[in-house]
């Protein structure tokens, strides 16, 4: 017994040329290296050496029997010109797919955005896209900026909309400023500020009770409150912006609106423009991971949100 072990066969795959490839369906289709040359713009040397490697990588076997009058494909041939066209089909449907993304013709687009920038901004800016780009399929989250983001660097979003309450996001998000935004609070129709015509000084409601999102001011609108001087009291913890208006309504305390929703504020509830003498209240951004190179798509949909943003920016700063 020899004492070398036996070596186990191992199939190695040819690597091919599209190139090779190319050539020999050209070949195959005109019946003759003459043909295929001028269909190619080549030499019909140049033909013949790519058919030549083409045969050398699979095996040395001829893919074409010469005739007096041009070549026909040898068995090895018949059986692999089905192969070559669906390469050929293959790259030409990546190249019309790759070319309707750099048109913004094709693909999709996932972008989340915070509840209030649903209120005008972004219908305005995804009614644009959808009637310039019909083709792009669309996706939408809605959340707050924290959730967003951890979307977006889990790769399940493409761009989302977010504000920087609460902070600015880590330098990992590549931000695209759309609008400064102030606020307003909202009071019932009775309150004894309803009538008050001009901004007002935060503080002047420190005393109130607050509805609010959550338990906490910090990272919320309510930050505002905490760079005043006072920590608000929150009495309703409400999370729905509608149920929110209705508390306030009530009478049962007032609420911070930013101005992205004001619009859609009921009649019974009284907006007074928040006085803020160290700048906007929070800036709103589109977001993209850093880094991750934007589909058109994405590059597209900034450039409506902008659009939008400057249409809702009369009342959004």
């Amino acid at each position: 017994m020899s004492s070398m072990a036996a070596m186990p066969y191992t199939h190695r795959e040819p690597e091919l040329s599209t190139v090779w490839l190319r050539a020999f369906l050209e070949v195959a289709r005109h019946g003759s290296f003459t043909g295929a040359a001028r269909a190619l713009g080549w030499t019909q040397s140049a033909v013949s050496r790519q058919i030549a490697s083409l045969e050398q990588a699979l095996g040395g076997a001829p893919l074409f029997d010469r005739l007096p009058r041009g070549v026909r494909p040898t068995e090895a041939g018949r059986v692999l010109v089905p192969y070559a066209e669906s390469v050929a089909e293959a790259l030409r449907g990546a190249a019309l797919d790759l070319a309707a993304l750099r048109e913004v013709a094709g693909g999709r687009l996932r972008f989340g955005a915070f509840p209030s920038a649903d209120a005008a901004l972004v219908p305005h800016a995804l009614a644009a896209f959808r009637t310039r780009h019909p083709a792009v399929r669309v996706t939408r989250e809605e959340g707050l900026t924290p959730r967003l983001l951890d979307r977006l660097a889990a790769g399940h979003l493409d761009l989302a909309v977010v504000s920087t309450t609460g902070g600015t996001p880590p330098a990992s998000y590549e931000l695209r400023h759309l609008l400064d935004e102030f606020l307003y609070v909202a009071v019932p129709a009775g309150h004894p500020l309803a009538g008050h015509q001009g901004p007002v000084p935060l503080g002047r409601f420190a005393d109130e009770d607050w509805i609010s999102g959550g338990p906490r001011p910090e990272g919320t609108l309510l930050d505002a409150a905490l760079r005043e001087g006072f920590s608000p009291r929150v009495a309703h913890v409400v999370a729905e912006w509608t149920a929110k208006q209705g508390y306030v309504a009530a009478g049962l305390g007032v609420a911070l609106v930013p101005a992205l929703a004001a619009g859609s504020v009921r009649p019974d509830v009284t907006l007074l423009r928040v006085l803020d003498e160290g700048g906007p209240a929070r800036a709103v951004y589109a977001a993209t991971l850093r880094g991750r190179t934007p589909a058109p798509a994405v590059e597209a949909f900034v450039g409506v949100l902008r659009e939008a943003a400057a249409r809702v920016r009369p009342a959004a700063s």
